[in-house]
């Protein structure tokens, strides 16, 4: 049934491949700002997305993994779209990481138009984002603290014309459906809306049925410049494994571990053996958080521990591995995780370490994603 619905949705111009984005209709301003990024070529998402963004009135479902180019698909059209004497587009993130990724990419992307893009999240003073909402023409932020601004009349969303959702299955396993329910009864009926999820969970395509009613669906095509492949390791080996996989110089990438606390403490196993890890995780300060992000974009850190949560808005395109310290919990947090490798049209590696007992897990990812994932041998 679920398949038969997305497919009903299917529109045949989707398939059309744009070589190059002057072939998309934009502004000399984006096309400028695009170049000056180092842009080559739209990606498959942005193929998709942006036309329809711009040239039709449609909501839009768009199935597009983490890394394939999703946030300029709806960036590029919004800053064409949004004037800049009003506050056109809201945008809500699961997270504050994604929500400062998503409203810096925007900002790059803006070229000399004079759009303000207001970064609304928790961990924050709330009274400076009080005065940036005054001129604000994007809103980029956490339904929590969306709502909060709400709740106090400092945000009024009445004449909003878009409402972006990125990464809805995220929002949908952290509990914010009802707060992001209740955003959107806070905008103008007459707004349009996309959604943008990895995956399409029946709770997902029920929130969009009930707000967006007809709806273009879109799906991108999945990665292939992604190596998959696990290490089948005895528990007491886990930490050694990782070890030999670290040993490669080049070696520029995440490892995620189930929590919080193997996050530090797998951190600290690595500095005391010489390696140059960061980590990132609940029990730090937002400042904290965003001076490790720093250090690890620019090299200084090659080695990034993270949790699910904590890895979202970490927008970095050469990274050439991930490795899974701790298989993650379903098949949706992993193909999130390997997302953050293979961008830009770049090889990646995608390493996970499994004893016996995650084999089973490992083969339902397998299947879930029809994907082979092979084994490695040291």
């Amino acid at each position: 049934m679920l398949n038969s619905l997305l497919a009903s949705l299917k529109i045949g111009y989707w398939e059309v491949e744009y070589m190059n984005f002057s072939e998309l209709n934009l502004s000399e301003n984006i096309l400028n700002a695009i170049k000056n990024k180092g842009f080559e070529k739209p990606t498959d998402i942005q193929m998709k997305v942006i036309p329809l963004f711009l040239n039709d009135k449609c909501n839009i479902v768009a199935q597009a993994r983490t890394g394939s180019g999703k946030t300029a698909s709806f960036a590029i059209p919004l800053i064409e779209l949004v004037n800049e004497d009003t506050l056109g587009a809201i945008i809500l993130t699961p997270t504050r990481e994604l929500a400062i990724q998503v409203a810096d990419e925007i900002e790059s992307l803006k070229g000399s138009k004079n759009l303000k893009i207001a970064k609304i999240y928790g961990g924050k003073a709330i009274y400076p984002q009080i005065k940036a909402l005054k001129t604000a023409n994007i809103v980029v932020g956490t339904p929590g603290r969306i709502l909060d601004h709400i709740n106090r009349g400092t945000l009024n969303l009445k004449n909003v014309k878009y409402f972006i959702l990125d990464e809805a299955d995220e929002m949908l396993n952290m509990g914010f459906v009802e707060d992001v329910e209740k955003i959107l009864n806070a905008c103008n009926r007459d707004k349009r809306i996309l959604l943008f999820s990895a995956t399409m969970p029946k709770e997902i395509l029920n929130l969009a049925k009930k707000y967006m009613g007809d709806y273009s669906f879109i799906k991108a095509k999945i990665n292939a410049n992604i190596e998959q492949s696990y290490v089948e390791i005895n528990e007491n080996e886990r930490f050694e494994a990782l070890c030999k996989l670290l040993k490669n110089k080049d070696f520029y990438g995440l490892v995620f571990c189930k929590t919080k606390r193997d996050t530090k403490e797998l951190a600290n196993m690595l500095r005391d053996i010489g390696l140059k890890a960061g980590a990132i995780h609940g029990d730090l300060s937002q400042p904290q958080r965003e001076k490790v992000i720093r250090l690890f974009k620019q090299k200084r850190i090659k080695i990034l521990i993270a949790t699910d949560v904590m890895s979202r808005g970490i927008d970095v395109n050469d990274l050439n591995c991930v490795i899974n310290y701790h298989l993650p919990q379903n098949p949706e947090s992993y193909m999130h995780r390997i997302g953050r490798t293979g961008r830009a049209g770049k090889k990646g590696k995608a390493i996970s370490l499994i004893n016996r007992r995650e084999y089973k897990k490992l083969k339902h990812i397998e299947r879930t994603m029809k994907v082979k994932i092979r084994r490695l041998k040291f």
